[in-house]
Parts: C-alpha cells; structure tokens; sequence
C-alpha cells in the first residue's frame, strides 16, 4: 500500500508539485529532479539516495532494491505515488520536473546547441519545439530506443530516458521521422549470434505482488538494458543483474522461459558465453534460496 502525507509547500514545492499532478492526468509519467538534472528514487528505500545507488544513470546502479525506482523508471502517472511519502523531501529539494517521454509515447530530438538546431531546421520535419537553455527539444509521436550523441549536440530521449519538462512549447507534434530513426540505427557487430539456451523458469507458488504485467515488462527491460549498457566487469553486471531479477520476480511464478532468454540474449551479445549465463542464472537461484 502506498502511504501519503501532507508536503510542505514553498513557492517552489508547489509550483513542481502542481506540475507534476497536472502532467500526470495526461497519463505523462513524472519524477521530481535535483539541482543538476539528477533524479530521486521513487521508494522509501531509495529515498533520498540511501541505497547508494547512481540515480543519474539510467539503471539503478548497485542499488538492490527489487523494484525499478531509478532515473526512468522513477517516472509515475500515479498521483497516489507522487504525492507519498517517499516523494515528500524530493519536491522540497527539487530544482525541477522531468518526464519520460517513451512513457509518454513520445521521442525527444534534444538539440543542445545553435549548431544542432539549424541542422534539425535544415533536416527533420516540423513539430513541436520546447526552448531550452542551451537549444531546443523538437517532439515527436511515438516511442523509440534513446541514444545520446547521434552527433553533434543531438541526444535521442525516449524509451528508458528522462527529459526535463520546459513547458508544452508550440508547434504541431508530427510522427518520428525516417531520418530520426535511422540516427539510431545499430550497426552491426562481429560478436557471435546468441544461442538459444532451455532454462527452466522458478516454479514459484508465492503471491504475487505484482501491480500489473507491465510492472514485469518494465523491470525485464530495464535488465536487458542493464546489460547491454555494461562497459565494464560484464560478468559481475550479468550476475547482479540475474541476482536482482529474481529478488523480485523468481519466487511468485511470473518470470516464464521467454524472459530468461531475454536476459540470455542481452548477456550473449556482450560476450557472454551459455555457460556463463547458466552458471550466473543457477548461482543466483541458490544465492536466494530459490
């Protein structure tokens, strides 16, 4: 049950808070953000960085919690989540609202120079445009992958990404652009093909305590993501990942063999082998007793 108290509200606190509420009956998903663009986490043992994780980022780092509360995957539509208790210091100390736009339906073309904005007023279809500091935010309808620096000055926010929220701006919203999806495009890599690998998922028998399947979606791709985004100790990354999985979804019978072998894939494009996933798969189970 998600607990409520009354904020105390300055100028400030009132104003991100009221924001925050009215961008969410619009089904826009919100999270309050720090002096520095850095988000909160969204539970009370996230709160106010106290699981050491690395808010900033896009995945929650070393923080443990079983539930996705960080960066991204803080952002809520839920008012009741908003306005609770693990959100009640946030608004005091926050600098800002941000959102996440593929949870809006939405991709952000984030231009943040002179530069980037004449080449998208040269290159890209008009739509809506928000001013920013620096440059501007050209929207666009519907959800794509995020990548940051596609070139010079241009970052792609949506899926798994935050933007800061600058007003609605003005203009039309159009579709996403052919030209905006190909600067995404991934190349190609000369790692092996992932092989299929036949896993039995945890039998479970335990309630679930899941809001809804999207809950599950959510936190199998913010693993895959997890992974993929892994630059360094892969294996650590895989098992802690794994780990992290199964803290939350292995004991209730939710987690079928399609999500592991998602989790397989992402770890085999990144080198590592079916080996290795299966045995880091099998230490996370007897880690938890599972």
């Amino acid at each position: 049950m998600t607990h409520t108290a009354p904020i105390r509200r300055d100028a400030r606190t009132g104003r991100h808070l009221t924001t925050a509420l009215h961008l969410a009956m619009s089904s826009m998903p919100v999270l309050p953000l720090r002096a520095g663009k850095g988000p909160f986490g969204n539970c009370t043992t996230c709160a106010d960085n106290a699981c050491g994780g690395r808010p900033n980022m896009k995945t929650p780092g070393p923080c443990v919690c079983p539930r996705p509360c960080h960066a991204w995957a803080a952002a809520t539509a839920d008012p009741r989540v908003i306005k609770s208790t693990a959100w009640t210091s946030a608004w005091r100390e926050a600098a800002a609202v941000a959102y996440h736009p593929g949870g809006a339906g939405v991709t952000v073309v984030d231009l943040d120079n002179g530069t980037a904005v004449e080449w998208a007023r040269a290159t890209l279809p008009a739509t809506r445009t928000v001013a920013t500091t620096r440059g501007e935010h050209w929207i666009y309808r519907g959800a794509m992958r995020s990548v940051n620096g596609v070139r010079e000055g241009v970052d792609i926010k949506s899926t798994m990404s935050y933007a800061r929220w600058l007003g609605p701006g003005t203009g039309t919203m159009t579709d996403i652009p052919t030209a905006v999806r190909e600067l995404v495009e991934e190349k190609p890599t000369a790692r092996p093909a992932p092989r299929a690998i036949a896993m039995s998922a945890p039998a479970g028998g335990g309630q679930c305590p899941h809001r809804s399947p999207v809950y599950l979606e959510r936190g199998i791709a913010m693993a895959e993501q997890r992974i993929t985004d892994a630059s360094s100790a892969v294996h650590a990354t895989v098992y802690r990942t794994f780990l992290a999985v199964l803290s939350a979804h292995g004991r209730c019978g939710c987690l079928t063999e399609a999500h592991i072998g998602r989790l397989f894939t992402a770890a085999q494009a990144k080198g590592e082998s079916p080996r290795h996933c299966t045995d880091a798969w099998s230490n996370a189970l007897t880690a938890l007793g599972i």
